[in-house]
């Protein structure tokens, strides 16, 4: 038995206890695509008709759920799980134009199944430089860039390796007949393509849009859009390019946390690098964070792949407001022998030795009654190189 899956079925379990519905049903659609069994992509299915008609049935919910889940859990504990492996290796990657003072690099990163990796840094950097030359739209100057799964050209390539820009292409249709002629053109048809397409459009949160078309759909779904399409071509690493640029905070959250659950399939794990402006929530649900700064990669700490990027030091960094002056706060903040003191953005950064804590740091703000409204330790965080 796969310990991998054992905890996540534990936490869906979990989930249900506390009758968190929807999470429920989108793992439960998760898991009936790890089958890859089609009398479970039915069931399911009967399963979300019901659902449409029995929002408010709690205890139908919890026994139907459950029900599904067993047989699920049955069926899956049986099925041999992917070991991840290494999927795409970059070193020393560089990109620059004739025409343009930009320069890209050098970059070295890998990606492994079941890793996400964010990709951060203010605009202009370089980040869509990046993913463009990962997934072969852009010829590298100089480096090199490895692919660790099976394709035999580039349009192969291309479908294990998906790229998908922030601007996207507009389409014609419903969402639905999209994505129903999407399966079909990666051998998914009839019954199976039904079924399937209306899974992956469940899991998206795309049910009530499923007839829509593409002026009809905000940007926000239009890129769930993407995503969904993306699922049914069965990739091995994607790219996204901004993903929650067009999304709420609620939002936000929830498309990150659906990249995780996809990505950390015990049974079809894929890679994913994103980009995105929302440091803290990309590096709440990525496994490692790269940061560019005018084209040039900083790392927190060494890697693992030769490169010449920035270590920093391991000094304890706090982000925080207050009304106080920064007169008042260096002097009041030198006895945890504060070594500096910057105003960004409307914010504080304060650098202390790596011995002091974050219970040193409120106590001293509680004893000397410092206004605080806001805080946070950014000391293994990529925030601090927006300084």
């Amino acid at each position: 038995m796969n310990d991998i899956f054992e905890k996540q079925y534990r936490e869906i379990l979990h989930f249900l206890q506390f009758e968190d519905y929807t999470l429920v049903l989108k793992r439960i659609i998760d898991l009936t695509l790890d089958t890859e069994d089609i009398s479970f992509y039915r069931e399911t299915n009967e399963l979300l008709s019901w659902a449409d008609y029995n929002e408010s049935n709690p205890e139908g919910k919890k026994e139907k759920y459950s029900s599904i889940l067993e047989k699920l859990y049955q069926f899956l504990s049986k099925k041999t799980v992917t070991k991840p492996g290494l999927l795409l290796k970059a070193e020393n990657l560089k990109k620059s134009y004739s025409k343009s003072s930009f320069a890209l690099g050098p970059v070295s990163m890998q990606v492994s199944e079941g890793e996400i990796i964010g990709l951060v840094g203010e605009n202009g950097n370089g980040k869509t430089t990046l993913l463009r030359a990962l997934c072969g739209e852009l010829q590298p100057t100089d480096g090199n860039i490895s692919y660790s799964f099976k394709y035999n050209d580039a349009y192969e390539l291309r479908t294990r390796l998906i790229y998908i820009p922030q601007r996207t292409n507009t389409w014609y249709g419903s969402m639905r007949d999209n994505l129903s002629f999407t399966a079909s053109s990666y051998g998914i048809r009839a019954e199976e393509n039904e079924l399937t397409v209306e899974l992956i459009i469940a899991r998206m949160g795309l049910r009530n849009y499923r007839n829509l078309n593409w002026k009809n759909l905000s940007s926000g779904y239009k890129m769930r859009f993407e995503l969904a399409r993306m699922l049914l071509r069965k990739p091995k690493l994607l790219l996204i390019d901004e993903p929650l640029a067009n999304l709420d905070i609620l939002a936000q959250q929830t498309v990150l946390d659906d990249f995780k659950f996809i990505a950390k399939s015990p049974f079809r794990p894929l890679g994913i690098v994103l980009s995105s402006q929302q440091l803290y929530e990309v590096e709440k649900t990525s496994d490692q964070v790269i940061f560019l700064k005018h084209g040039e990669q900083k790392n927190l700490r060494p890697q693992n792949i030769g490169n010449k990027t920035e270590v920093v030091s391991n000094d304890f960094i706090i982000e925080f407001e207050s009304d106080w002056s920064q007169e008042q706060l260096y002097k009041t903040l030198n006895n945890l022998h504060l070594s500096k003191l910057q105003y960004n953005g409307g914010t504080y950064i304060a650098h202390f030795p790596d011995s002091v804590s974050m219970n040193n740091f409120l106590q001293i703000v509680i004893d000397e009654n410092i206004p605080v409204k806001y805080l946070r330790d950014i000391s293994n965080s990529t925030r601090r190189f927006f300084v």
